[in-house]
Order: C-alpha cells, then structure tokens, then sequence
C-alpha cells in the first residue's frame, strides 16, 4: 500500500500539469514528511550527493560539445558529404538527410538538437529540389532520434547512473543497431521516393566526395576521440565528453569559423540552461529512488515479477508496452530515471544484461520521441517545416512503423547490442 500511495501521488501531481522534475520532488517530500521517519537531514544530503556523481559532469560537457556542433557548420559539412555519395539514388536527399543525421548523432548526443540541426538546412533544400514537405518532415523526425541511439548519448550516460552500468559499454552496444536502423530507414525512404518518382540529383564526382569529406573529417574525428579514447582506457566517459566540449568548441570558433569568439558565452549559456534543467530532473529522481530503496521496492518488484513465471521473452515484452504507453506522457531523460531503477533489477534477475536492457529502454525512448503528444522530435521538425503536429504526425508513419519493427529485433536478438562490446572486451 505504502508503494501504491507512492506511485498514485506522483501520477496525481502530474495530471495537473506540473513538470516531472517537480512532481518526482514534491512526491518525495510529501512521502518521506508523512508516511516515513527519515530525518530531514538525509534529504538534504541525498540532495546534494545526488549529482556528486563523476559519471554526471558527463551530461553537461556532451551538451555544451552538441551547442558548439549545433551552431558551428558541422551539420551542413556532413550533409554535403552525406549528398555527394548517395545523393543520385531515389530519394536521394532524404537518404543524405537520415546519412547525416547518423552521422551528426555520432558527435552530439541529443536527437533534438539532431533534427534541428540537420532538419534545418535539409528540409528547405528538399522542397527546392521538388520533395513534398511532409516526406522531408518525415525522414528527419524520426531519424533524428538516432541522437540518442549513436554513442555519445545523454539518455546512455542517464541510465548507466540510474543502474550503476558500464557508460562506455552502452556507447559501444549502441553502434551496431545505430547502422541497422539507418539503413532500415534510408531502405523505407528508398521505396517509396522510388514508388512516388520523386527527383534524384545528378552524380557526384570521385573529387566532389573526396572534397566534401576532407571538409567534414574535423567533425567526424570526434567519433574517434570519444569511442577510440574510451576503449583504448586514455580516458574516462566522462574525460571523453570534457575533450569533446574542448574540441568542438576549436573547430566550430578556429576550423570552420562558424562561431564568432563573441557568441561563445551565447553558446555557454544556452548549454548551462539546459545542464540545470536536466541535472534538476536528475537530483529530484535520485530523490526519488532513495524513496523505493527505503521502502525495498525495486527488489519486491522483481520477486514479484520472477513469481510470474513471465520469462525474459514476456518480461521484455511488458516493459517494451510500459515504456511505450509511459512514452506518451514523460520526456526520456524522466522515464529512464523513474522506470530504469525499478525494472534493471527485476531484468537482471531474469538474467537480462544491463546493456542490452538499456539498449531496449534507449529504443523505446527513441518511439516516444517520435509520436504525440510529448514527442519532442514531432515539434522541433513541425517549427522547421511549418506543419501542422496532426499533420506532420500521419507523416512519419511509415518510418515509425518501421522503427517499432527495429524494436522487436533490439529486444530479442541480445547479440546485437552485446557482440562489439565484447569482442572490444568492454564487457
């Protein structure tokens, strides 16, 4: 009764509008006050040591590196790459658009940013070429989530904390069914522009792609420094995000010029914000978990979940519709931090690996991000193209469709997300 009067409070409080962050703290302080014993001093101290965490300064380091990539050409560099190889296919724009937007996941780590980014400069050139705005909308809305698919990314570094899993493992695992779902969207994208007639570009040139690509090679090294860095044991995940802060902010001020040395407290400001945003989501979910530690609820849960002789199949299945349905309602960075510390060990105790189950939880993410009505994606690309959300959301579903095919392979084929891994021995 005690972990039901828990749960129905913080859904009460957010029915009524209140952001999560709050609602996760004001749940707490109402639990702790009347029900519980707990002396206000332990929750000033888990307060504060919430966020003590060497693994969190990653979070904000990959969000100030994302502000630098956003703003300093990286975006339109990679695209002219992504164009010149594939850009004289059916659909080829689009195809060059889910290309670039793989490719800008694997330095930023944020699908928003992703889509704003890359929707901003590939969307326009779509409609001068003859793409309907609703097929370009499409594409990037659902292939910007690979923002969070591709190591860097700040769900992975979210999650590791939640469940005390290896992040540079999760950055690895998520490599593998970053390349499959690209090329299952850029497939889907293919067919139909192939179907629809739509315009192909002219050919590139060998000198073209060899251009284009030494132009964005700045860019595309940070995938080096970061996975490279980790693996090879030079670095922490969270050393790896701090020399991908201090990189971009070179290329986009010294290499590309994009940035104006007197934007750059513009650029630190904006990443400030949204650090204190997330880390206040973080230390109020610590909070949180504090709360279902006290109470021994994530190991009753998972008791309770072993005694329904569910099996890792039907386990897998249940947490994909939860996360799904939970999808709706809360931004992914939230769900991760309520969800991630109740279901790890019910999921390790059916003998699920931790990183192919933050894989699965990234992907179920990844939908939510996708589809009204919290789908952060579905705005950032409405803005961009100017749509409406009911419209732009029948847009995308033939792309949704095909990411929920992706994942039911995710959840059931382990050796997907846990093959480089090991074979990297870092898991």
């Amino acid at each position: 009764m005690r972990a039901a009067t828990v749960f129905a409070l913080l859904i009460a409080l957010m029915l009524t509008g209140i952001p999560v962050s709050i609602a996760l703290g004001l749940t707490v302080m109402t639990f702790l006050f009347t029900l519980t014993t707990v002396p206000i001093e332990a929750v000033s101290m888990k307060l504060f040591t919430g966020i003590e965490g060497f693994e969190i300064m990653a979070i904000p380091f990959f969000i100030l590196a994302g502000n630098f990539l956003t703003h300093g050409g990286v975006a339109r560099r990679m695209i002219n790459f992504a164009t010149s190889l594939i850009g004289h296919w059916h659909g080829g724009l689009g195809l060059a658009g889910i290309v670039a937007c793989a490719m800008f996941a694997l330095v930023c780590g944020s699908s928003v940013a992703t889509v704003a980014a890359i929707g901003a400069i590939v969307l326009p050139e779509m409609v001068r070429h003859g793409y309907p705005m609703r097929f370009g909308a499409g594409i990037i809305t659902v292939a910007g989530s690979l923002g969070i698919l591709m190591p860097p990314s700040i769900p992975k570094i979210v999650y590791a904390v939640s469940t005390n899993t290896s992040i540079g493992a999760l950055f690895v695992a998520g490599l593998l069914p970053g390349i499959l779902l690209t090329t299952m969207l850029c497939i889907v994208t293919w067919w139909l522009a192939r179907k629809r007639d739509y315009p192909r570009l002219p050919k590139a040139s060998w000198g073209e792609t060899v251009r284009t690509f030494r132009e964005s090679i700045w860019g595309l090294m940070l995938v080096v420094i970061i996975i490279g860095g980790i693996y090879s044991g030079l670095f922490t995940a969270t050393e790896a995000a701090a020399m991908a802060a201090v990189y971009s902010f070179v290329i986009a001020v010294f290499v590309y010029k994009a940035i104006k040395i007197v934007d750059v407290p513009r650029v630190l400001l904006r990443a400030a914000n949204t650090s204190a945003m997330l880390l206040y989501i973080v230390t109020n979910a610590v909070l949180f978990s504090f709360v279902l530690s006290n109470e021994n609820l994530p190991a009753t849960l998972a008791d309770w979940i072993a005694a329904q002789n569910l099996g890792w199949v039907g386990f897998l299945l249940v947490v994909n519709i939860l996360l799904l349905l939970a999808g709706n309602f809360m931004e992914p960075n939230s769900i991760i931090l309520i969800m991630a510390p109740i279901l790890a060990p019910a999921a390790k105790k059916l003998g699920i690996d931790l990183v192919h189950f933050g894989i699965v939880m990234d992907v179920n993410m990844e939908v939510g991000l996708c589809h009204p009505p919290v789908g952060l994606n579905l705005y950032v690309a409405s803005m961009i193209a100017r749509m409406r959300i009911t419209d732009l959301a029948v847009a995308v579903m033939p792309w949704l469709i095909t990411m929920l095919g992706f994942l039911v392979i995710v959840t059931y084929w382990p050796d997907l997300t846990l093959w480089l891994p090991r074979v990297l021995g870092m898991h």
